[in-house]
């Protein structure tokens, strides 16, 4: 930890990377703030109701779409300025929450209300994958793996943060349409922050390195740079190893995601006391994993430079993956805020590992359009592993066969990454 600490010092040193790291805390924020409106719309809002099926439709609907179009969107990303990319797509989404917030305060629910949630997750997608691509030039290549347990880590707790700032607004505005159509505007303040930072950047300051004179380009061109992006990434073993762990991981993510929802929305609904049910004790799991990651951001850059990220990546999942089935067959609420801390430090761990093999595999002039590929697998995993839970799942979300195949999927899959990484 004390390491952790000196690290995080000497990156904090350099303006450029603070400049970057405070666009991504406030946009992080504000994505907590807007997912906690959805979720409470969605998911526990008394004008409203949901099933499993439900649910995992309205994820798909949200996810799916732009993960089918995603890599379009990293071919610009290594043509255009990363710090237009940023700023605009910043203030974008603040327009685009204020429509979201409009229709759930009119009770708008079906295609309109999903249609409008897909373009502000397109855009979220977007400014993800920039903020990654355009790390790199905020650090020297030896401090990778730290800038991105800080800079990651951070985020994702900067979102929980959000979320709990979404919690705390809602008991002044009350949970129902209108009450969460407020916390969703409320969104538009950290975006419209966030663009004002990255505002300071130069143009070029966040690469690409060799910019295109024009941004236009033909479905053709759109579509081979998309490809190249792919194969460039396949051709790194560790890359490509990188990836295939990632994205094993959120289909038991998924999985994992859907049990929860279930638990405290059907069947920990009388829990009271410390562990409580419904959307208060969700929030619990939320919080435990958000510790959870900043413990993995304080331990994986010491642990991966002391036996590699590819043998840290193998030794997370499969700890992780036995943790997880041993406390989800409890089936108790403190059990599910420990195995959300589990679940917070495994997938952050991983995550960083695999954020800096790929910053550190492929160059920069492909660096866009790989991330989006990655973002690309992030999301379709974890929606398809959420569509066929929705048919697996009852809803009481209870289902220990089912945890069985999640902790065996995640040894295979730290089978399969070390087997990669040999070969």
């Amino acid at each position: 930890m004390a390491e952790a600490g000196t690290t995080v010092r000497g990156l904090l040193v350099r303006r450029d990377f603070r400049r970057l790291l405070g666009t991504r805390l406030l946009s992080q924020f504000g994505d907590g703030v807007f997912q906690a409106a959805l979720a409470g719309t969605v998911l526990f809002n008394p004008q409203r109701a949901a099933d499993p099926v439900d649910i995992a439709a309205g994820f798909a609907v949200l996810l799916l779409p732009y993960s089918l179009v995603g890599p379009f969107a990293g071919v610009w990303l290594d043509r255009w300025s990363r710090r237009h990319v940023l700023l605009r797509a910043n203030v974008l989404r603040a327009g685009l929450v204020a429509v979201v917030a409009a229709l759930v305060l009119a009770g708008v629910q079906g295609p309109a209300f999903y249609a409008a949630g897909l373009a502000v997750f397109s855009v979220n997608r977007f400014i993800l994958a920039a903020l990654s691509a355009g790390l790199p030039h905020t650090t020297d290549e030896s401090s990778l793996v730290s800038a991105n347990a800080v800079s990651t880590t951070s985020g994702a707790v900067a979102t929980v943060v959000g979320g709990g700032a979404a919690l705390a607004l809602l008991q002044w505005t009350g949970s129902d349409d209108a009450g969460y159509a407020g916390l969703a505007l409320s969104a538009a303040l950290p975006y419209l922050a966030a663009a004002a930072v990255v505002a300071g950047f130069s143009r070029g300051h966040l690469g690409p390195d060799h910019m295109a004179r024009s941004a236009r380009l033909s479905a053709g061109q759109v579509l081979a740079g998309m490809a190249s992006g792919a194969r460039h990434a396949w051709r790194h073993r560790r890359a490509a190893a990188a990836l295939t762990a990632i994205s094993l991981h959120r289909v038991w993510f998924g999985v994992l995601t859907l049990m929860a929802l279930l638990l405290y929305r059907n069947t920990f609904v009388e829990a009271s006391g410390p562990f409580p049910g419904g959307l208060v004790g969700l929030g619990e799991v939320v919080a435990a994993g958000a510790v959870g990651t900043l413990t993995a951001a304080a331990v994986t850059p010491a642990a991966a430079r002391r036996m590699g990220k590819a043998r840290w990546i193998g030794l997370l999942l499969a700890v992780g993956g036995v943790a997880q089935v041993g406390l989800g067959l409890l089936l108790q609420p403190p059990a599910a805020v420990a195995a959300g801390f589990v679940l917070g430090f495994m997938g952050q761990g991983v995550k960083i590992c695999v954020d800096t093999t790929l910053q550190e595999c492929i160059d920069d002039d492909h660096r866009g359009r790989v991330f989006s590929v990655y973002d690309t697998l992030f999301n379709v995993g974890y929606v398809a592993a959420l569509m066929a839970g929705a048919f697996v799942l009852p809803e009481s979300g209870v289902s220990r066969p089912l945890l069985l195949v999640v902790g065996v999927g995640y040894v295979a899959t730290a089978v399969l990454h070390g087997r990669m990484v040999r070969r």
